[in-house]
């Protein structure tokens, strides 16, 4: 299954190098990849309904409504991080996974963003019929963007400068089991915009910065209780460009485009609300 992700993950691919790896795969694009890639996703989407069925959906129903009052006090936004994140990681592999099955790259990013957008669109309207939830416009504004950005990134290339991640640093009360999953626990996330900055210095200085060092800015919470109280936590980090580094044989390539998406250890300062430094941090 590492051949799923053969193709760079990253916006700047060229298509000579597409056509280099689809040479070398000698049992070529077909009928039973779009079968594969198929199955897959309707197994994935079964898992994500019960998933989600487990974790928000359990309480009572109700008309559909719209979320308008508590939809940024009980996380204080960082909910809508994570609703970008998803659909990007998604269109971001989904786009690899129909190039793989022969579908031009510019269909398949298309497709990839329509299928994110699709599948948290389906979300976002069956918490419309929840009592406890309902449906958030801000949610929504988030699936787009998270869904979108790959598709802007093939267009103009230059916007792969800016990348989203996540890291996870399960808390006391994680593991005392206040929440199901840590992805539900957003004082154990941390959501990352990466930045190129090889790529956004003058050209003269660009051979003094590898390429697959980069710079990320985080953003997590504490004390939450649900109610809009809490207080927004911000990092500076080092970033690697896991992508970026050398080597397209497989299953290299494929642990490349898997890892890019996830902020390792690296060192960082925590610039708000106040300043401190980690040698490492998750």
């Amino acid at each position: 299954m590492t051949a799923l992700f053969a193709p760079d993950s990253r916006a700047v691919q060229t298509a000579q190098s597409v056509e280099t790896f689809r040479q070398a795969d000698s049992s070529g694009p077909g009928p039973e990849r779009i079968l594969i890639v198929g199955g897959v996703t309707l197994g994935g989407f079964v898992y994500g309904h019960v998933l989600q069925n487990d974790l928000w959906w359990k309480g009572a129903r109700s008309d559909f409504h719209f979320n308008w009052e508590a939809d940024w006090e009980y996380a204080l936004g960082a909910d809508k991080m994570g609703h970008a994140f998803f659909p990007y990681l998604v269109t971001n592999v989904y786009r690899d996974l129909f190039t793989w099955s022969g579908v031009d790259t510019t269909a398949a990013v298309w497709l990839a963003g329509g299928l994110a957008f699709s599948y948290q669109s389906y979300i976002e309207v069956r918490d419309g019929f929840s009592a406890e939830w309902g449906f958030s416009w801000g949610d929504m504004g988030a699936n787009f963007i998270g869904a979108a950005w790959p598709v802007a990134q093939h267009y103009w290339p230059a916007l792969d400068a800016a990348r989203l991640k996540i890291s996870f640093n399960p808390t006391d009360d994680f593991r005392g089991g206040s929440h199901a999953a840590i992805i539900d626990d957003y004082e154990s996330t941390t959501h990352w915009i990466s930045l190129g900055v090889h790529d956004m210095l003058p050209g003269a200085w660009r051979d003094a910065w590898p390429r697959w060092l980069r710079i990320a800015l985080g953003h997590s919470v504490r004390g939450l209780d649900g109610a809009g109280g809490g207080e927004h936590l911000l990092y500076l980090s080092l970033d690697y460009g896991i992508a970026d580094l050398p080597g397209e044989t497989q299953p290299w390539r494929a642990i490349k485009n898997l890892l890019e998406f996830y902020h390792l250890p690296a060192p960082a300062v925590r610039i708000y609300p106040n300043v401190v430094w980690y040698g490492l941090r998750l």
